[in-house]
């Protein structure tokens, strides 16, 4: 019994990080753009200015 009471508490413990981890992200404005990833593969990289 006493080793599901320790898994509880392990699982719960790394469900918090995880939630704090998140929540983090969000403030830091981690997710704000929304524009530039499907955009992005539309344009061609530059070409590499070495000449080989």
């Amino acid at each position: 019994m006493s080793v599901i009471i320790i898994l509880l508490i392990a699982s719960i413990t790394v469900a918090a990080l995880f939630l704090i981890a998140f929540l983090w992200g969000v403030k830091s404005g981690q997710f704000e753009d929304d524009y530039s990833p499907p955009s992005r593969i539309l344009f061609d990289d530059k070409p590499s200015s070495s000449k080989e």
